[in-house]
């Protein structure tokens, strides 16, 4: 069922932590970030080149969703609810969810998760521990979905955190057309290899500013 509602362009969210109901989210208008235009900023790029992570895929998916969950500067609550998380810890299982961590001396500090349909991946949530952990873990994410064959990163909202990377927003019937393109298609999350240097990350990422 989740699938299909993703398929048709829907997601699932919780008012509240403790609140065991979820609601369908159809936003008129939706954040994508194009994996043709992704911008990495300079200073991030100088970042990554020192490679302060360990960067694993899908060891701790279900830790990850609770580092979403946990509170954190400008967000007091959380819509990731215990059913979301049985939810989408089942699709991880499954291989329709990832988590792309940010690791130093084995302490998760850092991540984000989402689902793998087709050719689209829906970016559910990220967080930090440590400065840019979760900016590091979205590079990591678009250069492996472009080495992959992916067409369409779906963020559900455009925010100010993603907008520096070129998150925009379309209207919902462009969404529907540009998802029904993707899910139509293949692709494949682990064509990159897990131990891609930095500077592989970021050649395949092609456009800074």
């Amino acid at each position: 069922m989740l699938l299909r509602a993703y398929a048709y362009g829907v997601f699932p969210m919780a008012e509240a932590r403790d609140d065991p109901e979820l609601y369908w989210i159809d936003p008129e208008r939706r954040g994508i970030l194009p994996l043709d235009r992704f911008h990495v900023p300079k200073r991030l790029a100088r970042t990554i080149r020192h490679r302060p992570f360990d960067i694993r895929i899908d060891t701790a998916f279900r830790e990850v969703m609770l580092g979403c969950a946990d509170a954190a500067p400008g967000r007091d609550g959380t819509w990731i609810n215990e059913r979301i998380l049985a939810l989408y810890c089942e699709l991880n299982a499954r291989g329709r969810a990832h988590s792309v961590e940010c690791w130093r001396e084995d302490k998760l500090i850092g991540g984000l998760y989402g689902v793998s349909l087709g050719a689209a991946f829906f970016g559910e949530s990220m967080f930090s521990r440590e400065t840019d952990a979760s900016k590091v873990a979205l590079v990591y994410l678009v250069a492996r979905l472009i080495r992959g064959g992916y067409q369409l990163l779906d963020t559900q909202f455009v925010t100010s955190h993603l907008a520096q990377f070129g998150a925009v927003e379309i209207s919902r019937d462009e969404y529907r057309g540009r998802l029904a393109h993707a899910t139509a298609q293949r692709a494949d999350f682990h064509a990159m290899p897990q131990d891609a240097a930095p500077d592989y990350i970021l050649q395949s990422v092609t456009q800074m500013s």
